[in-house]
């Protein structure tokens, strides 16, 4: 086999492992399911690349990284030579020219040959090293299984796991060390210019020893310049730590907001997204000058050993000093901590009716309901601009005090010096310099204590990060999956009752039914009898309380999110866009999909209609949410984009209800043949549509009343035989 002639073009768009259908132009995804599948470990391509920030829909290295993880393989990619490269951490991966990647399961450096897995088979290949060589570009990846505690050591393994935010920061504690290094010689330094002048005072001046004071001076000046130096590094170093910190924790936590059960979903967008934002607090906070400022609180144990050793009894002034601001720093935590607390809430409930007023602004203004909106938010205003006062006054009476006491210490240590002197106790100099010591020594402590509005800031914001990466995930920890990468489309309810968060009635009550694959079933019922809620179910977003949904005989709770609704085409009834243009919210969940796909289906669902009466074309921009489009346009996308890559089940719930008449009698007339040999569940409450389907389903208030053939269904229906409960 000729390796150099492998390019992107070469590998097969229907290269498949455990029947995964890989990306045509992703080396690195095949290794990673050829590398799952010998460690015996098989998983899909959706799986493993769900919610990843593909580059160019293809894996990087680092996401190699990141995506093994979900497959149950720790990684770690290593700068290495073939001939360094022994056949104990085989399987591995290799990188080779043109971003190309294979997976090594076998090395004879004796006999010169190496054993590759083929991308588009699997297929083991024998190759030359030298060959090999002249491809590698020098690095590898080796993978090995995550090692698995069962329930029995579920304890132990919760005290040892690391936590999500100060297992992040001990990854940099290499850099934190150099930082306390140079904290230390930072300080040390800062003894030079007392000393130097104490001795300037007491040893030049009186012996006009000229040469004696430029050897000090020239020395003072040499410490100055590390000293300058070692500020700017240790900054840097600072810098450098919260850059990755930021970095991982800011993926870290986005990752868990998407990746969050919906029955975890918060109450208010606005206050959620406000939440979030908090941690620009935690970030700032460990990365501003209130670390430098807590890294410097244990020199203050220097300075005040340094001005006992020359001043003697001058040392309990800013002993003192120092207790009187740390008393009071003390004496303000529970109105400081009450003000902060009550500031948060505030700007939550500030950002919360922002963004509400915002999104409904058209409704707002239709309603006339700019005086209560207005109401709303000069309440929510003024009560954070009270509280946030009381912080502010709190913080700044802190560092008043601070600055209050450190001006009566140096007042206190010149009338102490002075009665020492004329007791011939101590010099001069020896007072100059524990004026300027006592004055270093407070200084730590004073920014701490001006700080501390930031420590609960940063405390309270803390705890609220805490409660969204804690909200249960749809990929929990360790959780295997039962591989289904193509579903055939049967569909099973098994006395399923459901209730929504904090809702007292059950949105459905005892549902059965089964689903063939490729039957076209339609859901009718009055508004809120729970037909939406059937979808929702059977796309996984929310779990039953009882009951079991089986998607080809399996359960869903067993099949990972993303091959499930993979293989669903979705239309909801509220129908959601994204800012950008057409094209790219029919491709919205699927990038890479060619744009004769996207041309089919946006011709199936209507798209071309209005999209080729405009001068952009498919690039036409929606604007937020689609505003940019009329209701009918917005369903028109939505529909186009479930029929994208023809999942084997659709879902569709009221698809037409905003289109005039014309159109949707072309949409159902284009439906009819894309869901030939498709499974599909359409809610609707136009008899027009029920012309798609063969059989109904009818509920009433959660409950399952009647389930049959179309016609008899109806016909019971228009005789009033099926019994529907009074509102």
């Amino acid at each position: 086999m000729e390796l150099a002639s492998m390019g992107q073009q070469d590998i097969s768009a229907s290269a498949s492992v455990s029947g995964a259908v890989a990306s045509p132009f992703d080396p690195l995804l095949q290794c990673l399911l050829q590398l799952a599948k010998l460690e015996q470990m098989p998983c899909s391509a959706k799986a493993v690349t769900a919610g990843l920030p593909l580059v160019e829909e293809r894996l990087t290295p680092e996401l190699f990284v990141r995506a093994a993880e979900r497959a149950g393989l720790n990684t770690s990619i290593v700068e290495r030579s073939l001939d360094e490269l022994s056949p104990l951490v085989l399987p591995a991966v290799v990188l080779l020219e043109g971003e190309q990647a294979r997976v090594l399961v076998e090395l004879d450096h004796e006999a010169g040959e190496a054993v590759v897995l083929d991308q588009d088979t699997g297929g083991r290949q024998v190759m030359s090293l030298a060959e090999l060589d002249a491809l590698y570009i020098g690095y590898a990846i080796f993978a090995k299984p995550i090692y698995r505690f069962d329930k029995r050591t579920a304890e132990v393994k919760a005290q040892r796991k690391s936590h999500w935010f100060w297992g992040v920061m001990a990854g940099s504690w290499r850099i934190y060390r150099d930082v306390l290094l140079a904290s230390l010689l930072i300080n040390l330094f800062a003894l030079a210019n007392p000393l130097f002048v104490m001795n300037v005072y007491d040893r030049v001046v009186p012996n006009d020893a000229i040469e004696t004071l430029w050897v000090l001076a020239i020395g003072v000046l040499i410490v100055y310049g590390f000293d300058l130096l070692l500020k700017y590094l240790r900054s840097y170093f600072i810098e450098v730590a919260g850059k990755k910190s930021d970095i991982l924790l800011s993926a870290f936590i986005w990752e868990k907001v998407l990746g969050a059960k919906m029955d975890q979903r918060p109450a208010s967008v606005g206050a959620f997204a406000s939440q979030l934002r908090e941690f620009e607090t935690v970030r700032n906070f460990m990365t501003s000058s209130a670390i430098t400022a807590f890294v410097d609180l244990p020199f203050v144990v220097i300075f005040l050993l340094v001005i006992a050793y020359v001043g003697g009894w001058l040392v309990w002034a800013p002993i003192v000093g120092l207790l009187v601001i740390v008393a009071y720093a003390l004496y303000i935590q529970k109105p400081l901590c009450q003000a902060v607390e009550q500031t948060y809430q505030a700007s939550a409930q500030k950002n919360a009716t922002l963004v509400e007023a915002l999104s409904g602004l058209e409704t707002v203004k239709s309603m006339g309901a700019e005086g209560r909106l207005q109401r709303l938010w000069e309440s929510s205003v003024g009560h954070l601009a009270q509280w946030g006062q009381k912080t502010r006054l709190l913080s700044t009476s802190s560092s008043t005090v601070a600055g209050a006491v450190t001006q009566v210490v140096s007042v206190a240590v010149i009338v102490t010096g002075v009665y020492l002197i004329a007791e011939k106790e101590m010099t001069m100099g020896a007072l100059i310099a524990g004026v300027m010591l006592s004055s270093r020594a407070l200084a730590p402590i004073g920014q701490v204590a001006s700080l501390l509005v930031n420590f609960h800031q940063t405390k309270t914001a803390f705890q609220s990060l805490e409660e969204i990466v804690s909200k249960q995930q749809e990929r929990e920890e360790g959780r295997q999956f039962v591989q289904r990468p193509e579903l055939k489309g049967g569909i099973q309810f098994d006395k399923v009752s459901f209730n929504y968060p904090d809702e007292q009635i059950a949105s459905l009550d005892n549902i059965s039914f089964s689903i063939q694959p490729g039957e076209k079933v339609a859901v009718i019922g009055r508004m809120g009898s729970g037909k939406s809620t059937l979808q929702r179910l059977i796309l996984g977003l929310y779990q039953p309380q009882q009951g079991s949904v089986l998607v080809d005989g399996i359960d869903i709770q067993q099949i990972d999110p993303a091959d499930l609704r993979g293989s669903i085409g979705y239309v909801p009834q509220d129908v959601m866009l994204f800012f950008g243009s057409i094209k790219d919210n029919i491709c919205y969940g699927a990038p890479h999909t060619d744009d004769d796909e996207v041309v089919r289906a946006a011709n199936a669902a209507g798209v071309t209609e209005f999209v080729n009466n405009h001068p952009q074309g498919f690039e036409r921009q929606v604007g937020e949410r689609g505003e940019a489009l009329s209701g009918g346009q917005r369903q028109s996308v939505a529909v186009a984009r479930a029929l994208l890559n023809s999942p084997p089940i659709y879902l569709m719930d009221e698809p037409s209800t905003a289109m005039d008449h014309s159109t949707e009698e072309q949409l159902k007339r284009k439906l009819a043949i894309e869901i030939q040999n498709k499974t599909v569940l359409l809610v609707t409450h136009k008899t027009a549509l029920l012309s798609l389907v063969d059989r109904v389903l009818v509920l009433d208030r959660g409950k399952l009343i009647a389930d049959g053939p179309k016609d008899a269904v109806l016909e019971a229906l228009r005789k009033g035989q099926l019994r529907v409960a009074q509102p």
